[in-house]
């Protein structure tokens, strides 16, 4: 009974150390926000009587309603990750070496875990199915929202993740719900990106980028932040702008301090880095 103790003890350390060495946050990170232009020209501006964006100092807190002493506390689902532990590590079409390249996973980047075949998981990528073999990665874990059109709009995100990240890319629609020409999956903005999620998982129109959108939902400061919720962020061009002219860049946030977003490469799962943090402004929870 000992040996079996003192065995299950390491291998639960041995699991800790390696989460936390996928987990851990490039704080070296060099951020390269997006500085839209998209088709502002078509879409009406908030008004003046819109609320001016505000700073996270200024936020109420936002904290969870308080339970009966008695109550049990309900079963939390959990949703599974799987994170890249290597460098350059393959994504193919089919669960062996054998199979094309698809594309190359990056450290520490996460993808969905949708099962295992012979060593390799399977996964989403660029919309296709796609496998990464098992001796690279470790498993992530996060709860799932009881929300399902927020669970809904998070998996139609992950069957984005390595779309290439295009600067000013064509909307899927105006706002409004009209499709735009020259829309493609094969590239997104931060935006855009956002944008097709919402209204592929849940039918839910958002607006045409980060400064409009912004004033969708209802404003979350940090402490406040759940899986599901737009997080806006400045950036070196726009840091010393004022109000809602400040924001350059959008991602959601999944929980356990990772984001879904595209940023300067491609559609990533990704730790929010501390520089990053140095520049978020606020959340808004759409549902």
């Amino acid at each position: 009974m000992k040996y079996k103790k003192l065995v299950a003890a390491v291998a639960a350390f041995a699991a800790a150390v390696t989460l936390s060495g996928c987990a851990a946050a490039q704080e070296n990170e060099e951020i390269h926000e997006e500085f839209e232009v998209t088709e502002e020209d078509n879409v009406q501006s908030p008004s003046e009587n819109t609320p001016p964006v505000q700073n996270p100092s200024e936020l109420p807190e936002v904290s969870e309603p308080d339970k009966p002493s008695d109550a049990q506390p309900p079963a939390v689902k959990r949703i599974s990750y799987i994170c890249v532990t290597g460098t350059g590590v393959a994504i193919r079409s089919g669960a062996g070496t054998s199979f094309s390249q698809l594309g190359t996973a990056q450290k520490n980047t996460l993808y969905t875990y949708l099962g295992k075949e012979n060593g390799w998981y399977k996964t989403r990528y660029r919309n296709k199915t796609a496998y990464i073999s098992s001796k690279f990665c470790v498993f992530v874990d996060m709860d799932e929202n009881k929300n399902e059109k927020v669970e809904a709009v998070i998996a139609e995100g992950t069957n984005h993740l390595g779309t290439p990240y295009v600067y000013g890319a064509t909307r899927y629609h105006d706002g409004n719900g009209n499709k735009l020409k020259g829309f493609s999956t094969n590239a997104f903005d931060c935006s855009s990106l956002m944008q097709y999620m919402f209204y592929m998982g849940a039918n839910t129109l958002l607006q045409v980028n980060t400064r409009t959108q912004v004033y969708q939902g209802n404003t979350v400061n940090k402490s406040g932040l759940k899986r599901g919720d737009l997080m806006f962020f400045t950036n070196a061009q726009r840091y010393n702008k004022t109000g809602v002219e400040r924001i350059g860049h959008v991602a959601m946030y999944l929980g356990g301090n990772y984001i879904l977003h595209t940023a300067s490469d491609y559609a990533k799962i990704e730790q929010i880095s501390s520089t990053r943090w140095s520049y978020f402004i606020q959340g808004q929870r759409i549902f």
